[in-house]
């Protein structure tokens, strides 16, 4: 893997696939959490980052465009080979290993040992806002309640050995289950395998940073595991 451009100043290079989603708002938020965020549409721009971010939209569509634009293999080898990659929304679905409710011919890029569910909370229409207990963000990151935006979200339904549950639910917090009912409270929303994170809401459209945050301290790790 080509490191990042030295033009960062010692800032890491964190791309954002660009194939769809809320790419200008998570440029922000990676630029607001210290990294140089660049979008990628092409394999040369994948080979020139330290770290990867797959945002929210619809993620066959994604999978579909990764082939289309010559992406899917070389992201598969990119990710199997060690570098960061953080998926919100569609993009924790296409990380995931297996996936349940989805199509049989869905591109997936792997890499993290979790089932996940598609659509888990209902279709567009059932898109909410809530808040997620987040906990074990490490050194410089507070844990606590998150504001998190819900959008045709998928959840985890099960874990690996080597899976860090980083967040559920609230089950106590401000702002509880908005239906009342109880069938949201508690599920598994944010997950941490390795250099793999990935969520089910989508931290861009809220003020809450840490997620990006987060991702950015990962990515600078693994530049130092690299020694660059």
């Amino acid at each position: 893997m080509t490191p990042g451009s030295s033009a960062a100043a010692g800032r890491p290079v964190v791309g954002v696939l660009a194939l769809q989603g809320d790419v200008r708002e998570h440029v922000a938020a990676l630029e607001s959490a210290g990294a140089l965020a660049v979008p990628v549409r092409r394999p040369i721009e994948l080979a020139s980052v330290d770290g990867i971010l797959l945002p929210g939209g619809e993620s066959t569509t994604i999978g579909k465009l990764l082939a289309v634009f010559d992406l899917l293999e070389p992201l598969r080898a990119a990710v199997a080979a060690g570098l960061p990659a953080y998926g919100s929304c569609a993009g924790m679905i296409l990380l995931a290993d297996r996936v349940l409710d989805g199509r049989s011919d869905q591109p997936l890029v792997g890499g993290m040992d979790v089932v996940v569910r598609r659509n888990a909370f209902g279709r567009q229409v059932d898109s909410f806002e809530g808040v997620v207990e987040i906990n074990g963000l490490g050194a410089g990151l507070d844990p606590g309640p998150m504001p998190a935006v819900f959008i045709r979200a998928p959840v985890v339904e099960s874990v690996g050995a080597d899976v860090e549950v980083l967040g559920r639910v609230c089950r106590n917090c401000e702002k509880p289950d908005p239906y009342g009912d109880g069938e949201r409270v508690g599920r598994i929303v944010a997950i941490r395998q390795g250099n793999l994170l990935a969520t089910a809401f989508h931290p861009e459209l809220t003020g809450d940073r840490r997620m990006h945050r987060l991702f950015v301290g990962m990515v600078n790790q693994a530049r130092q595991g690299a020694g660059r």
